[in-house]
């Protein structure tokens, strides 16, 4: 998270460093038109270079989930991108007609524009072209910006259904590009010589590059392998479904914690699911478990047949347990107990140094879904620790502590809900953990 902030603010904040830098010295006298037309440039400078960067976040490329320490991560700065694009690209067009509205209502009048200045210095056929093309840019671009609000908006919705958020969404990358011809032309010309300009063509030739990729459906194509269906297993008291899937050649492995996108139905598009097993070159089988939280979830128990196809994308996340503590504690909410599942099945295999207690906080328990995560658990070495809300009530920070002492000797390890894992961060942190010692996987990608 410390990172997702880091970025979040460092990038306004330079962008706005690079646009002061370029506009100083600011003009004598500064009439309303000479306060809007800087808000107008600085406003645009603010939504494109964060759209840029978020199209560029969207390619899931490996580096930069390596930075941001996982692809949820870097999918939460996407999100706040988009967010902050949002508003400062509302700004910017509020900004852009305004003048209209007030010469509309009578407050000013319409400015005029005079013949160039005798003996102005000539300007060159470049920015000849640009002014030429400023009409058709706004246009352009006031039409994208409603297209991109749309978008953004629907992309914000949970309760818009997900095959459709998927689509939708890649057709921002159509109106960023028309938004990227705008900003090129619109900008003010002396700014492309000067650090602003320089910055602000690398991002933007970045986002273009990532918003092609996107169009051409080519994110992620390298780390996708085709698999089959090989046997599945719902447990209808905890509405969870095993998928055992039989990959192809191409798929190098993962570690215990990793997540994939899966695609078993082309028509409803891929869906992020965590990887529930250890990785078996012999086998090549990897194990997926759903649960019942939407139309799509719901009807994979009766949709998914052996023998089926599937398109299984990744691995990605950092949410690997790999740390220095000796003494570590995992706390699985609801379904969120898929990686540590992942992780008991490797240490079955492997071994490990570390002693580990999990808290599994669930709404609902099965006998068979208890009996597999002790079994589990028994095979690892792992103690473990059920707590059903209605029975056992709530897990909290100070239940936490009271149930595992030497928590502070610790590395704490959560997946489930964001605000419960947000809970037990701050209360945990309050007491003395430290903050590079708690871990949680954002569940919630969207």
């Amino acid at each position: 998270m410390r990172n997702i902030k880091i970025a979040l603010w460092t990038l306004p904040a330079v962008l706005s460093a690079l646009w002061l830098a370029a506009n100083l010295p600011l003009p004598g006298t500064l009439s309303f038109i000479a306060i809007r037309n800087l808000l107008v440039q600085y406003s645009g400078v603010l939504s494109i270079g964060a759209m840029s960067v978020a199209m560029i976040l969207a390619t899931r490329a490996s580096w930069l989930e390596g930075w941001l320490n996982g692809l949820d991560k870097s999918y939460r700065l996407h999100k706040w991108l988009g967010i902050s694009a949002l508003v400062t690209s509302i700004l910017h067009w509020g900004f852009t007609q305004g003048p209209k509205w007030m010469v509309g209502l009578g407050l000013i009048e319409a400015p005029q524009r005079g013949p160039r200045p005798a003996g102005a210095t000539d300007i060159g056929a470049i920015q000849s072209f640009f002014n030429s093309m400023r009409g058709t840019a706004e246009v352009v671009g006031e039409w994208a910006f409603y297209a991109a609000v749309l978008f953004i908006a629907l992309a914000l919705i949970k309760r818009f259904p997900y095959k459709y958020f998927v689509s939708t969404h890649t057709l921002i990358a159509i109106a960023y590009l028309a938004l990227v011809g705008h900003a090129v032309v619109l900008l003010n010309f002396s700014a492309w010589t000067q650090p602003l300009g320089i910055v602000m063509g690398v991002l933007m030739a970045g986002g273009v590059i990532s918003a092609i990729l996107a169009l051409m459906r080519r994110i992620g194509r390298s780390k996708q392998v085709t698999g089959v269906i090989a046997h599945t297993r719902t447990l209808p008291e905890v509405r969870t479904t095993e998928i055992n899937v039989t990959l192809e050649e191409g798929w190098k492995g993962h570690k215990p914690g990793q997540f994939a996108f899966v695609t078993f139905d082309p028509k409803e598009g891929k869906h992020p699911f965590t990887i529930a097993s250890a990785w078996d070159p012999a086998t090549r089988e990897v194990m997926f478990i759903t649960k019942g939280l939407g139309d799509y979830t719901e009807l994979l128990p009766e949709t998914l047949k052996p023998g089926g196809k599937a398109i299984v994308e990744g691995p990605y996340g950092r949410f690997t347990f790999d740390d220095s503590r000796k003494r570590q504690v995992w706390i699985g909410g609801g379904i969120g107990i898929t990686p540590f599942i992942a992780r008991m099945k490797h240490l079955a295999r492997t071994g490990g140094a570390c002693s580990v207690d999990l808290i599994h906080s669930t709404k609902e328990m099965s006998t068979e879904a208890l009996d597999l995560l002790k079994a589990d658990a028994k095979a690892a070495g792992v103690a473990l620790h059920v707590l059903v809300d209605d029975r056992d009530g709530f897990l909290t920070g100070a239940r936490l502590r009271a149930l595992v002492p030497d928590w502070k000797a610790a590395s704490v390890w959560f997946c489930g809900p964001a605000g419960f894992g947000q809970a037990l961060r701050q209360d945990l942190i309050a007491n003395g953990l430290p903050a590079r010692d708690y871990h949680q996987e954002l569940f919630n990608m969207r």
